[in-house]
C-alpha cells in the first residue's frame, strides 16, 4: 500500500465544519490504491471499562465514500455528527490484497487492536466552534454575475464624454488609450435588459477617478470618475439595481495607486520629506526617470504593479495606509450600500491587511461578499478571515483547455477539476467566481475559434459547476475579441434579444431556477465509453444529470431534457449538451 500518498490535514479543506455544524472529513490516497476507507471516531472523553477494569476509548466505525478521482489521487469523504461538539478520529485504509493501515496524526500504523488505544495518534477537533467555521453570504450561491467594463458598456450621457471620444462601433479594435464614452447612465438605461437576461449580480470594473480608460490607476477612491458620472448617479444606480434584486460589486485596487494621485505626487515633489513617503515601497531617489529592468535600465527605485511606473505599490503594512484603505472600503458600504468588493491583484497584498479588511467590511455589512483576484491555488486566503472566494481561473481554465482548445482530453479535464474542488471546503467552492473570460483574457468566442456552439457548450458546462457563475459583458451578444485591449470593444447592442442572447439567457435562467442544487449539491464526473462528459449534481432527493458532447461526431443518448443544445431524438450532436432533472 502506498502510505506515502495518504494525506489529511485537520482544520483545513480536509476537516471543516459544514453550515449545519457537522464535521466534514476528506482523505487522499494514491489513485486506485485503496478499495475501502473507514473512519474510526468518537468523543475523546467517551471511555468504557474493559475486562481489566481500565477505561478504554470506545469508537464507532463509519464508512467513507470515494468522492472523486483526480490525476494521481483518489479522494474519500464522510460527514460526521458529534453530540458533544468534539471528535477524535483515525482512518482505516484497506487495499485489494486485504492489507489495512491505520492513518493518524503521527503517521500510518499497522492495524492492530492495541493501535486503537494509541490516543496520541488520533487526529482531533478539540471543540466545534461555529464562530471559526468558514461561512459565505447565503445570497452568493443564488447569484449569476455580470461583469461590466463601464467605458465600453453603453454611452448614456454624451455630456460627460472625454475629449476625443470615438463613435460607438462594436466592430472596432480599440487601442489602449481610446475612449468610447461608456458611463453609469448607460448601465442604468439598460438595467431592464440585464434583468431580462436573468443576471442578478453586477460586477463593475473600477469606477473611481483615474487617469486611464480602464481606471485601474486610481487617483481618488472617494470620487466617481467624471467620465462615468458622479456619486448621486451611482447611488441612483445601486438603488435601481437593488430594487430589481441585483447585488452590486465594486472593483478595489488596493495594491497600488495611480501616479496622478495626491499621495504619489506629494512624494515626487517632496521626496523623503513627504508625509506619504512611507506609504510606498521606495528604495532610492530620485524616482524619475523610472528604471525599468525589462528595458535593461537597472533596478527600479520603487515597487510597482508589474513594472508599470504609473502604478506605485502601496505599503499596506503601514498602519496609516491600512486605515486609509479601510475607511474607503467601509465608506462605499455605509454610504451607498454596495454588496461586495472584488480585490484587484489581491495575492500581492499582505495577509495581515486582508484580515483587517475582512473584519471591517463584514462589521459594516455581515453578509458582505469579498472576492479576491488570485489566478493560482488560493488556500491561504480562504480559511474564513480574508476572502469569501476568488476568481476561479485555476478551475475554469481546465474547462477551456478541453472544451475550447482541445489541449487536454475529457478524462484529463475531469480529473483536474476534481483536484481543484478538493483544494477548498465545500462552502468555499460555492463562493468561487467561475468565468470563462474577463477584461483580462481573450473573449470566450475567440478562444473557441469562432465556433458559437463550442463556446456555449463550455458555458453550459461551467453553469452546472459549484461556484457562482459570471458572464463578461457582450458574451450574450456573441462578441469576439483577442486579448486586452481587443477584449474591451464597445457593446454590440444590435444583438439584444437575438439568437445568441436567447441561448445565453436560457442558461442564466436555468441556473437561477436551480441555484440551490447547483451550488450546494454533490458533484460527480464521468466520461462515458462514447466520450460524453456526464456531470451529476445531487442535493437530497433532487438530481441534475448533464451530458456534454465534445467529440467530433454525434453520439447516441436517451434523456429527458429540460434544456438542450443539438439534441434530437436519441442523438446528441457534436458540441451539444443535455440538462436533465430527476
Amino acid at each position: 500500500m502506498n502510505t506515502a500518498a495518504m494525506s489529511h490535514r485537520p482544520e483545513s479543506e480536509d476537516c471543516f465544519l459544514t453550515p449545519s455544524h457537522d464535521l466534514r472529513l476528506r482523505l487522499r490516497t494514491a489513485k486506485g490504491d485503496a478499495t475501502t476507507v473507514s473512519v474510526i471516531c468518537g468523543d475523546p472523553y467517551w471511555q468504557l471499562p474493559t475486562a481489566t477494569g481500565d477505561p478504554a476509548f470506545a469508537p464507532q466505525t463509519v464508512a467513507m465514500t470515494r468522492i472523486g478521482e483526480g490525476q494521481v489521487y483518489d479522494y474519500w469523504g464522510v460527514t460526521l455528527t458529534a453530540p458533544y461538539a468534539r471528535m477524535q478520529y483515525l482512518f482505516a485504509v484497506t487495499d485489494a490484497s486485504g492489507e489495512t493501515v491505520l492513518l493518524g496524526d503521527r503517521g500510518p500504523r499497522a492495524a492492530a487492536a492495541v493501535v486503537l488505544q494509541e490516543m496520541g495518534n488520533y487526529f482531533r477537533v478539540p471543540y466545534f466552534h461555529p464562530i471559526d467555521a468558514v461561512t459565505i453570504p447565503a445570497w452568493v450561491a443564488d447569484t449569476v454575475w455580470y461583469q461590466i467594463f463601464p467605458e465600453r458598456f453603453a454611452n448614456g450621457d454624451a455630456s460627460n464624454d472625454p475629449a476625443g471620444t470615438k463613435p460607438w462601433r462594436p466592430t472596432d479594435h480599440p487601442g489602449r488609450n481610446d475612449y468610447y464614452g461608456g458611463d453609469l447612465q448607460g448601465v442604468l438605461d439598460h438595467l431592464d435588459d440585464l434583468e431580462a437576461l436573468g443576471v442578478n449580480g453586477l460586477y463593475f470594473c473600477p469606477v473611481f477617478k483615474a487617469s486611464s480608460n480602464h481606471k485601474y490607476d486610481t487617483i481618488d477612491y472617494y470620487e466617481i470618475d467624471p467620465d462615468f458620472g458622479d456619486k448621486a448617479l451611482f447611488a441612483k444606480l445601486v438603488q435601481a439595481a437593488h430594487a430589481r434584486g441585483m447585488r452590486v460589486m465594486l472593483d478595489a485596487v488596493f495594491n497600488h495607486l495611480g501616479a496622478q494621485s495626491l499621495q504619489w505626487q506629494d512624494v515626487l515633489a517632496n521626496g523623503r520629506a513627504s508625509r506619504f513617503y512611507n506609504w510606498f515601497h521606495i528604495h532610492e531617489l530620485p524616482l524619475t526617470p523610472f528604471h525599468d529592468p525589462t528595458q535593461d535600465a537597472g533596478a527600479p527605485q520603487y515597487d510597482t504593479f508589474a513594472f508599470e511606473p504609473s502604478m506605485p505599490k502601496l505599503n499596506t503594512a503601514n498602519p496609516a495606509v491600512q486605515d486609509y484603505l479601510l475607511a474607503i472600503a467601509t465608506y462605499w458600504i455605509r454610504q451607498f450600500d454596495i454588496d461586495a468588493w472584488r480585490l484587484d491583484v489581491a495575492n500581492e497584498v499582505d495577509h495581515h491587511f486582508w484580515r483587517r479588511f475582512y473584519a471591517a467590511v463584514t462589521a459594516a455589512k455581515p453578509d458582505f461578499y469579498v472576492l479576491g483576484e488570485v489566478w493560482h491555488s488560493a488556500q491561504p486566503w480562504l480559511n474564513g478571515g480574508e476572502f469569501s472566494g476568488v476568481m476561479n481561473y485555476a478551475f475554469t481554465q481546465q474547462i477551456e483547455d478541453h472544451f475550447l482548445t482541445g489541449a487536454v482530453t475529457a478524462p484529463q479535464m475531469t480529473a483536474r477539476l476534481v483536484d481543484q474542488l478538493m483544494r477548498y471546503r465545500d462552502q468555499t467552492n460555492q463562493a468561487m467566481l467561475n468565468m470563462l473570460d474577463s477584461h483580462d483574457t481573450p473573449r470566450l468566442l475567440t478562444v473557441a475559434g469562432g465556433d458559437l456552439d463550442r463556446a456555449l457548450n463550455a458555458l453550459a458546462f461551467t453553469f452546472v459547476q459549484p461556484g457562482t457563475p459570471c458572464l463578461y459583458y457582450g458574451t450574450e451578444m456573441g462578441m469576439a475579441g483577442a486579448n486586452d485591449p481587443d477584449d474591451r470593444k464597445p457593446m454590440d447592442w444590435a444583438q439584444l434579444n437575438g439568437p445568441t442572447w436567447q441561448r445565453v439567457a436560457a442558461l442564466v435562467h436555468f441556473r437561477r431556477a436551480h441555484s440551490q442544487l447547483l451550488s450546494a449539491g454533490t458533484t460527480a464526473y464521468q466520461v462515458t465509453a462514447a466520450g460524453l462528459i456526464q456531470v451529476t449534481r445531487t442535493l437530497g432527493d433532487r438530481t441534475l444529470t448533464a451530458w456534454f458532447n465534445t467529440t467530433a461526431t454525434a453520439q447516441q443518448l436517451v434523456a429527458t431534457p429540460v434544456l438542450a443544445q443539438g439534441y434530437a431524438g436519441d442523438q446528441l450532436a457534436a458540441q451539444g449538451f443535455v440538462l436533465s432533472l430527476d
